[in-house]
């Protein structure tokens, strides 16, 4: 059992009581609801005749259902209509902080609580929608959840959960040119598989990491929910420090100096007990693309797909289904796989650094013709960064087109959607059947300058050839 690790001391600091279950009552520092998981919560709520119970510790804003082209007032879409309604009237009878659209803080969930500092070291954040996870970069413990688990939150600021193993997973050593955190956390879903973290929480270690931005470690934590583990997370350290000072919710004065303190304090001990212990090299990870189903069927772009054969007798099954439902062949090499829709955007990788990155490979090439390609900022605060940089006129040059704040195509309950069969290069986080919109829609993860490389090429291509 583990020991000593910043989980056990954050758990055990947020340790209500222990349930006749076995199950720990477990306080939540920090709510984050948005439109789509949260209307049927405050619905119970009212049924049960009860309040939110503590809201200033809840914090709501709009994203999934949101339009990133036509934001007028009321939506098309009816049904996303009455989720907008039903949130802003949620969120005003019971007194909670609501970031609406126009309001220059909308954006996803777990791009505008990291942002505005509302994301801090040692805090527990629940939310309903499963990439919760992303907020552990910076030291915390967060938790995806249903939506009665969102009113258990809204209801008593507690979760009833079993406590987690604590699997570190080292990478160490220095990334090659044109590999990208991205292809950091698919190479290790595919490694441990999909479901090699369930019952697990993660903790990223290494010097891989800790050379790592902000920006880059939020989109390795983001997919730990996608290799099984419940959540994941990175010691803080000056880089979440730095990262964090001045931002609107972060301690300030005084206050600061007591918090960093404190911060340091909850890091992992030297000699912290694990569950286990996972090592990678960083020089032996490439630009990662998936080819099939799942974030875990996914190999480095110089690789063919793999054939039935080389793969594990658990994995085969799921593969043949992959094989058929994706239209790609087995030994054939994945580099050249024809795209139709190239989309840069999401919580996993829809923050400004994302952006420059993609802006810097887009300079100067055009999108190829045929190819739909398109930029979704992951906030209003980082829509407006770019702009300012003038990072949208780069994308517009080069044939992408630049929309309003949101989660896109990322799971599509908004109207972007893959149409038919199209074959989407994507920087978002799911490859599931159906997930971009279509029941045949096809996609293909990979980062975000790797899709930049698709919209040129318009076909699966090398990063590296161009930079």
């Amino acid at each position: 059992m583990s020991k000593g690790t910043l989980f056990d001391k954050v758990w055990d600091l947020h340790t209500v009581k222990i349930l006749p279950s076995g199950q720990t009552q477990l306080f939540i520092g920090l709510h984050l609801v948005h439109e789509v998981t949260s209307p049927q919560a405050f619905a119970m709520l009212r049924e049960r005749g009860l309040t939110v119970l503590f809201p200033e510790r809840t914090v709501a804003t709009v994203d999934h259902i949101v339009p990133t082209e036509d934001q007028a007032r009321p939506f098309v879409d009816d049904l996303a209509e009455q989720m907008m309604e039903a949130i802003e009237t949620n969120a005003t009878s019971n007194g909670i902080r609501f970031y609406n659209i126009g309001s220059g803080n909308q954006g996803i969930v777990h791009v505008i609580a990291p942002e505005q500092g509302l994301t801090q070291p040692g805090m527990t954040i629940a939310c309903g929608d499963s990439h919760t996870s992303t907020h552990g970069a910076f030291g915390a413990i967060a938790f995806g959840i249903g939506t009665s688990q969102v009113r258990d939150v809204l209801a008593s600021q507690t979760l009833a959960l079993a406590k987690l193993k604590v699997r570190r997973i080292e990478v160490n050593g220095t990334l090659k040119s044109g590999v990208y955190a991205k292809d950091v956390i698919l190479h290790i879903i595919r490694k441990l598989g999909v479901k090699g973290g369930v019952g697990y929480a993660y903790e990223f270690a290494g010097t891989t990491f800790e050379m790592m931005s902000m920006e880059e470690r939020m989109t390795i934590c983001n997919m730990s929910i996608e290799g099984g583990a419940r959540c994941g997370y990175i010691n803080p350290d000056d880089v979440t420090f730095e990262y964090l000072k001045g931002r609107d919710f972060s301690p300030k004065d005084e206050e600061w100096d007591q918090a960093v303190t404190w911060w340091r304090s909850i890091r992992s001990d030297e000699d912290a007990v694990y569950d286990d212990v996972v090592i990678f090299d960083a020089l032996q990870i490439e630009p990662t693309v998936t080819w099939g189903i799942t974030p875990g069927q996914g190999i480095g772009v110089s690789e063919v797909i793999p054939v039935p054969e080389s793969l594990a007798d658990g994995d085969q099954a799921i593969a043949q289904e992959a094989y058929k439902y994706m239209k790609l062949t087995p030994g054939d090499p994945i580099k050249g796989t024809k795209v139709d829709v190239c989309f840069i955007g999401s919580c996993t990788n829809g923050r400004i650094s994302d952006l420059r990155e993609a802006a810097r490979i887009a300079q100067g090439h055009q999108v190829a013709a045929g190819v739909k390609a398109f930029v979704v900022p992951g906030s209003e605060r980082v829509k407006q960064q770019a702009e300012a940089e003038g990072l949208d006129q780069i994308f517009v040059n080069a044939g992408f087109e630049w929309r309003e704040a949101g989660c896109s195509m990322c799971l599509a309950m908004n109207p972007d959607k893959l149409q038919g069969d199209q074959v989407s290069a994507s920087s978002s986080n799911r490859n599931f059947k159906g997930r971009q919109g279509s029941s045949t829609g096809r996609t293909l993860l990979m980062s975000p300058a790797m899709v930049v490389a698709a919209a040129i090429s318009g076909k699966v291509a090398d990063v590296r050839d161009l930079v």
